[in-house]
């Protein structure tokens, strides 16, 4: 496993280097992501071809290119310095005897953070994560309706019989499913998925998904069981006062929608624009509801996340509500 091991160590010899940099939070942030997927890639060619007596290509050439491969983190670490940020080079013999307790303490604490990520990203990058997703994507298309008529009469007059309640929920959630694991490296955010519901007790909770492989993905109804796809799966809650007029007028949009057809947008991750009105992903669903009656609160840059909803409530329009964790139901429940 000796190059397991070297890789591993360049790995963290670039890392520091970007840590080191006085280059923006985001570029170090992006850089430090790039050296993890190189360092991904480097131990997959090792695991499928250097170590695989059974692959065609010749011992001594797979070795070759094993150690080709060692190169990898330093050319992108040598570009973007030259290119971009001279900052990145290593700090002179002079710089780093004269480092103050205040730039050791932020060093500690951003090793500190890039551990934790990288820990966070190898719990989110495995391989039955991206198998459940490679699985699930011919399910999925961006371009024509796939789902129609999946909210029944019943759940729209559950919906219609919360009017007396002037308030629309907004539900952020950690659900935990494969594709939440895997955005949320990207992100770095824990919460990935956003819902409305129209009553309190989350009874009518509404947005687009993939349908659990049992309705096809697009505008779809979920249960409070949809977010317990792991132990430490938890949701947010917030109220946002709106009149019963304008909550009406949201149950009647999505009657249309349910009626017309929608589809998930998968590629909504990215690119910003949908080919078809009704194809949306869950926070674009979220976003165009509150547009369409006019309590958006905040302005669409793009491409919108579930947490831009509370980070980007300036003026104070949502109340929280709870937040539920589905942990101290499984406790109770004796699981």
């Amino acid at each position: 496993m000796l190059f397991v091991l070297v890789y591993f160590s360049l790995f963290l010899f670039v890392c520091f280097r970007a840590l080191q940099a006085t280059a923006r939070k985001r570029t170090r942030f992006f850089l430090i992501i790039a050296y993890l997927i190189v360092l991904i890639l480097q131990i997959i060619f090792y695991a499928r071809v250097v170590a695989d007596y059974s692959f065609w290509l010749e011992h001594p050439f797979r070795k070759f290119f094993a150690v080709a491969i060692l190169l990898l983190p330093m050319i992108i670490s040598r570009y973007v310095a030259v290119g971009k940020y001279t900052e990145l080079y290593l700090p002179t013999i002079q710089d780093a005897v004269t480092i103050s307790f205040s730039q050791a303490f932020e060093f500690a604490s951003n090793l500190s953070q890039a551990i934790a990520m990288i820990k966070k990203t190898g719990d989110s990058l495995t391989p039955k994560n991206f198998k459940e997703i490679i699985d699930d994507l011919p399910r999925h298309n961006s371009f024509h309706y796939l789902s129609s008529g999946n909210l029944t009469e019943e759940y729209l007059k559950a919906a219609e019989a919360s009017l007396s309640d002037p308030s629309l929920y907004i539900v952020i959630s950690d659900t935990g499913s494969p594709a939440s694991e895997i955005i949320s490296v990207f992100s770095q955010k824990q919460f990935n998925h956003a819902s409305l519901s129209f009553d309190a007790n989350l009874q009518t909770i509404v947005s687009y998904n993939g349908g659990k492989r049992v309705y096809p993905p697009g505008l779809n109804q979920e249960m409070l069981e949809f977010f317990n796809s792991k132990p430490d799966a938890s949701i947010l809650v917030y109220r946002l006062p709106v009149t019963a007029e304008q909550k009406q007028a949201v149950i009647d949009k999505i009657r249309q929608i349910n009626l017309e057809g929608s589809a998930y947008n998968l590629l909504g991750l990215l690119i910003s624009k949908s080919y078809k009105p009704n194809i949306m992903y869950c926070s674009q669903f979220v976003y165009s509801m509150l547009s369409y009656i006019g309590a958006a609160y905040f302005y669409d840059t793009g491409t919108i996340k579930p947490t831009d909803f509370i980070e980007k409530d300036y003026y104070r329009k949502l109340e929280f509500v709870k937040e539920l964790r589905f942990s101290v139901f499984n406790e109770s429940d004796g699981c």
